[in-house]
């Protein structure tokens, strides 16, 4: 089967998508479809509907062992009813992060910055846990380089399920910790660090679950470079078996 994959800056996905895409071949994005719900994305979402298409946006995270362990946990109703979560992205990009790219940290190739960028990854990892976010009360600013977009923001989140959260995503914090995500439910303290379950918490106890925790890495909290790319060919190869031509 063949496909297109574009992983050029998120403002070029959609222009790029409708103009190299052949007909009837499916395409994945990278994060994300586009830097605003514009004319040109739903143009594209147009387009793969019209031919019939596939088309998806990367969120590799999902794949990571670690991630599909916890949402099991999830799921299997282990952690009881959920409360409480945090998802925490406190990562450092040096000033030349930005001041050497044409497009990040720029409104219109980026479409904005921590959070836009570095903590979507995060953020579909909440909803893909936790599900739909019904409110949010967020507050961004530039605290750090000399960008258009935000470095630092911090959002509280009501989750349609009743659970509230918070969600920390920065550029801006020196030297840059692991990304880190702490659920609550009434049954259980689950937390994700690293792509990995470091902690497990249960009222009722899973013989040696710590133990086998997988040990996937993926996107450094002080270097752009992705270490692990396991997800990133996880989900390639699910694109392609999903739908085949």
């Amino acid at each position: 089967m063949d496909a297109v994959i574009i992983g050029s800056p998120s403002g070029l996905h959609s222009q790029e998508g409708i103009e190299m895409r052949p007909p009837r071949t499916p395409c994945r994005l990278s994060k994300s479809p586009s830097t605003s719900l514009s004319r040109k994305q739903n143009a594209l979402i147009s387009e793969c509907d019209k031919n019939n298409v596939k088309l998806a946006v990367c969120f590799q995270d999902r794949f990571a062992s670690d991630s599909v362990r916890l949402k099991d946990l999830i799921t299997s109703g282990a952690l009881g009813q959920l409360i409480l979560v945090s998802g925490r992205v406190k990562w450092y990009r040096p000033p030349e992060y930005y001041s050497g790219s044409r497009w990040r940290g720029r409104l219109s190739l980026d479409g904005g910055g921590a959070l836009m960028n570095q903590g979507v990854h995060t953020v579909d990892l909440l909803l893909w846990l936790l599900g739909d976010v019904k409110r949010v009360y967020a507050k961004a600013l530039t605290a750090l380089h000399d960008i258009e977009s935000e470095d630092t923001l911090v959002a509280t989140l009501e989750f349609a399920n009743g659970a509230v959260g918070t969600l920390e995503a920065a550029t801006s914090v020196y030297p840059g910790y692991d990304r880190r995500i702490e659920i609550t439910g009434s049954k259980e303290l689950s937390i994700f660090e690293h792509d990995r379950i470091i902690a497990a918490d249960l009222k009722t106890p899973i013989p040696g679950f710590l133990q086998t925790a997988a040990q996937d890495t993926n996107r450094s909290s002080s270097s752009p470079i992705v270490s692990d790319v396991s997800g990133h060919k996880r989900i390639i190869q699910d694109f392609i078996q999903r739908y085949p031509n």
